[in-house]
């Protein structure tokens, strides 16, 4: 099968959708399968095989991030030189749109994975954000409602787009994880590089730096755990937009000393992050999966997060982790009950390396493939019936 990917984010940049495109391609093209890839292009960004970069203008709103400029006259004549059978979307905006574009014009059946909740991000725009919020759902809807098939990270996002007006199948199927880059890393990483006290327990968050990610909230948390338990180090992996503002805040808070900032990491120190952590914490309420949360749990890392969209499927309460409403008192409460019993944190990490099976790359990957083949039985049949 040949598979084109358009997206409009990919590597360098990192972020859960870059993510998910990266481990479905490997499981693809693990299993026989051609991928492409059409995105865009970035500053210094390397060659690849089968990656098809467009021209594009960075981003007024984030340094790191760039806008493909969506046009190609050639673009069609690529896709059917190429043999593709399957045009796989993962943006309702500029190379989603216009992937969507070619396979209505060669009749390529069109999948669409909705990552985001994009009326979650309206604070980026200055004026007008509930007429804004209206606006990316309808656009949401208008797309979904064009596709063959729409892909979502779990069951519950399933039924907010329902909830827009989406009638097009939908199909929950989770970004799958690697569980191989598990058994490889280095725990004693995280420690070594930062400085972490011997004798300090260590909260982890992988994620974007924005506001959506509600890290305020997870900062200020902290800083009420700290008072309990001074012997506590959190660290922060990641990059993105209001990264300096959060550093001020831990230096508002006081908690500056205990926090760890690493940026941007690339996949192998991710991966000892989570090994050298002893307790994993999500205070999100936007997420469509929350990857992080499945890539934790294949660490072994027992989880505390508020319950919130995909976190709710993320996690089982009382056996791999904990869901708390988005109240703080009661998130730092369950964070210190768990630091508190080492006993507690082996018991959910280990049934959390047990679960996340569930959800490996493999399995995802498989389930994928099934349902792209359905679209192209179901064209086979339209076309000789």
């Amino acid at each position: 099968m040949n598979i084109a990917f358009f997206s409009d984010s990919y590597r360098p940049y990192t972020s859960g959708v870059v993510r998910s495109i990266e481990t479905f391609s490997a499981e693809f093209r693990s299993l026989g399968h051609k991928v492409y890839i059409f995105a865009p292009n970035y500053p210094n960004c390397k060659k690849e095989e089968d990656v098809f970069r467009f021209i594009s203008v960075p981003s007024l709103a984030h340094q790191d991030f760039t806008l493909a400029i969506p046009i190609s006259p050639t673009l069609g004549k690529t896709v059917q030189s190429l043999g593709i059978d399957i045009i796989h979307v993962h943006s309702p905006f500029l190379l989603g749109r216009l992937g969507a574009k070619i396979a209505k014009k060669l009749g390529i059946p069109l999948v669409y994975t909705y990552h985001t909740l994009y009326d979650q991000y309206v604070h980026y725009v200055p004026i007008a954000q509930n007429f804004s919020r209206w606006v990316v759902r309808k656009v949401s809807k208008d797309f979904c409602n064009n596709c063959d098939l729409v892909v979502v990270p779990t069951g519950v996002i399933e039924e907010v787009l329902r909830q827009y007006g989406v009638t097009t199948e939908i199909k929950p199927i989770p970004t799958g994880i690697d569980l191989r880059d598990y058994a490889k890393g280095n725990a004693g990483w995280l420690r070594q590089t930062y400085q972490i006290p011997e004798n300090d327990l260590v909260l982890l968050y992988v994620g974007r730096l924005g506001l959506e990610k509600n890290l305020d909230f997870l900062l200020q948390s902290f800083q009420q755990i700290l008072q309990a338990a001074p012997q506590t180090t959190l660290v922060l992996v990641g990059g993105g937009p209001q990264e300096e503002y959060f550093k001020e805040l831990c230096t508002t808070l006081q908690i500056g000393h205990k926090v760890v900032f690493t940026g941007t990491l690339d996949r192998a120190k991710v991966v000892n992050a989570y090994l050298g952590a002893d307790l994993f914490v999500f205070a999100s309420v936007t997420e469509t999966q929350g990857l992080v949360l499945g890539e934790a749990k294949a660490a072994g890392l027992p989880i505390v997060a508020v319950e919130a969209f995909g976190a709710k499927e993320m996690i089982n309460p009382g056996i791999d982790g904990y869901l708390t409403p988005l109240v703080q008192e009661v998130f730092v409460d369950r964070i210190l009950q768990l630091l508190a019993d080492p006993e507690e944190r082996k018991r959910l990490g280990n049934n959390a390396r047990q679960n996340v099976e569930n959800i490996s790359a493999s399995k995802s990957a498989k389930l994928l493939l099934k349902c792209y083949q359905n679209l192209l039985d179901h064209k086979y049949q339209a076309a000789v019936g």
